[in-house]
């Protein structure tokens, strides 16, 4: 896998995973689905976070992970994949109030924005299985427990 990551920090940067980790993460989800690919992570505050979820998702608070897949015309042929917001406050109270390990919930994060730039989305509860289950799987690669438990 070919994958040309670029790693934005907009937030405090203490205690955020090392750069190589979310390299690791994304690879392991585009694996089996592509054999190059161009994405962002860009790892925020809860107020960026507000704001770009209020603008393009109606919701007026933080969340953990935004995906933007890109928009390349179909004629066009581009490993752009799209880009991923994820805001470092959001992981960390999630990850302990779910008594997760902080580490294991980036990973989950990174590879469920990622699997969602492939086009994968849990709206209706067959897409929810099939995305869960392809996460947990991949979760397990890294040793990590099944995060819906």
């Amino acid at each position: 896998m070919n994958l040309e990551l670029d790693l934005q920090i907009a937030c405090d940067p203490l205690g955020l995973p090392e750069a190589r980790l979310f390299r690791q993460w994304a690879s392991l989800a585009l694996r089996d689905h592509r054999d190059e690919a161009e994405m962002t992570v860009r790892l925020v505050d809860e107020s960026e976070s507000t704001e770009l979820n209020h603008r393009y998702r109606g919701k007026n608070r933080p969340t953990n992970v935004l995906s933007f897949p890109a928009d390349v015309p179909e004629p066009i042929d581009l490993p752009l994949l799209g880009d991923l917001i994820i805001c470092r406050q959001v992981v960390s109270r999630e990850a302990q109030q779910q008594q997760k390990a902080e580490l294991d919930h980036w990973a989950h994060l990174v590879i469920h924005g990622t699997l969602h730039l492939l086009g994968y989305d849990h709206i209706d509860d067959r897409d929810a299985q099939q995305m869960e289950a392809l996460e947990i799987a991949l979760l397990a690669e890294l040793n990590i427990d099944n995060p819906y438990r």
